[in-house]
């Protein structure tokens, strides 16, 4: 049986600044999580916490991204966490941070074998660099794991791809533009925007993916979970808002399933944003679902 270990890596390091000399609140996520007792609901073992380097808003000039050698050093670092801990036959319950802690994950899970990789997220963070208003790794996470772009951001510690593309579910975007939904819908990952989760069926979708990781005889899946896949009216502390999202009897319903799986590894929670809900409203909302649905379904075989 396996047992849950919290891991904090409270990031900002993929986000723009949301003003002029303001950092990205989504850093104190971890501390604000604890405060609405998620960490008491989920009954972990244990707990530990790798704080970043220090947030700049300055771009890279080599590869035009936001914080890319920080990002490295933390990636790194990540890396040899998860990978003791995974070695130990623990279960991390990663609490982010933004999108980009994905990278230290991913590279852990490449240095233990093959893995199926479901990112659950209102957008595809499937993007290039050349697409990016930002240069932020928050929107490009999906794309660097799989082994597009940089090569010192997609091959750190000579291990590209972390991710093989054919094992990357994009699940939820909702940001529907040509250019940017191009960018999967011409790579070999599997794309399945929120109109098609629902013409689909969320229990056909989440079914198909966990029978690929089985055919394809994987050594686990990794859940990404970015909160902005929910309903904008539910979950509007978020950096990047856009109108609809699931439910979260939608949400309850995809992610139980994922749950239920002895192949699920690990899972990450991103991008809330605690200065965007003072009063704590949304936050408290989430924790109740997601401790309830997690504590219920989860499946902690060895």
């Amino acid at each position: 049986m396996k047992e849950i270990c919290i891991v904090e890596f409270p990031s900002n390091l993929g986000l723009k600044e949301p003003q002029p000399g303001k950092e990205p609140g989504v850093k104190n996520l971890p501390d604000w999580l604890w405060k609405h007792h998620l960490h008491k609901l989920i009954h972990p073992k244990n707990s530990v916490r790798l704080d970043p380097p220090k947030y700049s808003n300055k771009r890279d000039p080599e590869t035009q991204i936001l914080n890319s050698n920080s990002l490295i050093d933390y990636a790194r670092e990540q890396a040899y966490l998860l990978n003791n801990l995974l070695s130990q036959n623990k279960f991390p319950f990663i609490l982010g941070g933004d999108c980009s802690i994905l990278l230290g994950t991913a590279i852990a899970l490449k240095q233990k074998g093959n893995y199926g990789l479901f990112y659950l997220d209102g957008h595809t963070d499937f993007m290039n660099i050349s697409l990016s208003e930002t240069g932020g790794v928050g929107g490009m996470a999906a794309s660097i794991v799989t082994g597009n772009g940089a090569d010192k951001l997609t091959n750190i510690l000579n291990l590209r791809p972390y991710i093989k593309e054919e094992n990357l579910w994009c699940v939820g975007n909702r940001e529907y533009d040509d250019a940017y939904e191009n960018e999967i819908r011409n790579s070999s990952a599997t794309y399945v925007s929120l109109d098609h989760l629902r013409n689909q069926g969320v229990l056909k979708c989440v079914q198909l993916f966990l029978s690929e990781i089985e055919n394809k005889n994987l050594d686990g899946f990794w859940l990404h979970i970015d909160v902005d896949v929910l309903n904008d009216t539910i979950m509007p502390c978020v950096d990047s808002r856009t109108p609809d999202g699931l439910t979260y009897a939608e949400f309850n319903e995809l992610t139980s399933v994922l749950f239920q799986s002895n192949l699920l590894t690990g899972l990450e929670i991103t991008i809330l944003d605690p200065d965007l809900d003072p009063t704590g409203q949304y936050t408290k909302e989430f924790v109740s679902h997601f401790s309830a649905t997690f504590n219920q379904h989860i499946h902690l075989g060895s």
